[in-house]
C-alpha cells in the first residue's frame, strides 16, 4: 500500500529566523493514488502577532486564534497522521523549516524523522516545466484544476488543490514491470507461456479513459511543442511493415 499525505501550513510571517510561527495546518491522505477522504485540519494559537502582509494572504487574525490550541497540544495528532507516509509539500523547505522550529520548541525531533519521506512538489514541477512559473495557482491552470473558489490561502484548501495537481503531474509514472527469467522464454525467442500469465488481472481502458488519455497526450504535445514519445511509438506500431 502506497500512503501519501499532502500537507500545507499558514504562518504568522515569512521566516522562522524572525520568530514567526505556524497558525494553520491542513493535511489529507492519499492511498494508492486515491484520496481517501481522511484529513487533518487544525488552527494553532501562535502566541505572537501576525504580520499584516500575512493576514492579506490568508485572512487569519490573532483574534480568531485566541481560543485555539498551542502547537504542543496538536503535535501528537499531527505526527500520528503523517507517520510512515510520504509527505508531499509545495515548496517543502518553507513548511518544513516552520515544522522543525515548532517541534524544536517542545523538545521533539525533526519533522523528516517523523514520516517516511518528504517530496517537494515545487521542485518536481520545476524539473517538469523548466523556465515556467510553477506556483500552485499556475499549476492549477496548467493541469485544469479549478481554483475559482480560492479567494484566500488556506491550509486545507491548498492541500486539496495540491493533491489534485500532484496526481495530474505524476499521472503515468506508475509502471508494471514484468521480468522474464531464462525459463520464461523459449529457445526460439518466443514467449514460453501464453499472455497474460495465469493470475495476472488485465484491466482494459474504457472509451472515456482512452479519450482522456488522448487529450492528455495532446496537451503534453502543445506544452512541449513536439509529439510526446508515447504517441510517436504508437504511430510506429500502427504503421504497415514492408514485405
Amino acid at each position: 500500500m502506497s500512503r501519501q499525505i499532502v500537507l500545507d501550513t499558514e504562518t504568522t510571517g515569512l521566516t522562522v529566523a524572525d520568530g514567526h510561527r505556524i497558525i494553520e495546518i491542513g493535511c489529507l491522505e492519499i492511498v494508492n493514488r486515491r484520496p481517501t477522504g481522511r484529513h487533518l485540519h487544525v488552527y494553532v494559537n501562535p502566541g505572537r502577532e501576525i504580520d499584516e502582509g500575512a493576514v492579506v494572504v490568508h485572512g487569519i487574525t490573532l483574534d480568531k486564534l485566541q481560543d485555539k490550541p498551542k502547537f504542543a497540544d496538536i503535535c501528537d495528532e499531527l505526527l500520528a497522521f503523517v507517520a510512515d507516509a510520504e509527505v508531499i509539500i509545495h515548496n517543502a523547505p518553507f513548511d518544513v523549516a516552520f515544522l522543525d522550529q515548532e517541534l524544536s520548541l517542545i523538545g521533539r525531533g525533526r519533522f523528516a524523522e517523523c514520516c517516511a519521506s518528504i517530496t517537494d512538489s515545487l521542485a518536481l514541477a520545476r524539473e517538469m516545466h523548466p523556465g515556467k512559473r510553477n506556483s500552485l495557482d499556475m499549476l492549477c491552470d496548467r493541469y485544469g484544476v479549478s481554483n475559482a473558489h480560492r479567494q484566500l490561502h488556506g491550509a486545507l484548501l491548498d492541500a486539496e488543490l495540491l493533491a489534485e495537481v500532484y496526481l495530474a503531474m505524476t499521472r503515468g509514472q506508475d509502471t508494471l514491470t514484468i521480468s522474464l527469467s531464462a525459463s520464461d522464454t523459449a529457445d526460439d525467442g518466443s514467449d514460453g507461456e501464453a499472455w497474460p500469465p495465469a493470475g495476472l488481472i488485465v484491466v482494459r481502458a474504457t472509451e472515456d479513459e482512452i479519450r482522456d488519455h488522448a487529450a492528455m497526450l495532446a496537451a503534453i504535445g502543445r506544452e512541449a511543442r513536439k509529439p510526446p514519445l508515447w504517441a510517436t511509438l504508437a504511430e510506429r506500431a500502427e504503421a504497415p511493415t514492408a514485405g
